[in-house]
């Protein structure tokens, strides 16, 4: 098994924005990040994007989190 490059711990957030998806229900998070890898080096400016869609529920809506495509 690979231990991941990032651990949990340290890691911070830089930025964040939420858009509208290409069809309604649907958002996409822009997360700009930093952390430091197994080996010490700290690394800024990572950007990853989250994928979700709006679930009716009993108390309004609740955003479900999409694989990675």
């Amino acid at each position: 098994m690979i231990a991941p490059a990032f651990g949990l711990a340290r890691f911070r957030v830089q930025a964040v924005i939420a858009r509208r998806g290409s069809a309604p229900g649907q958002a996409v998070v822009h997360l700009v990040w930093a952390g430091t890898d197994r080996g010490g080096a700290f690394t800024d400016g990572r950007i990853t994007d989250l994928y979700f869609t709006r679930t009716p529920s009993r108390g309004g809506s609740t955003w479900t989190p999409q694989p990675r495509t």
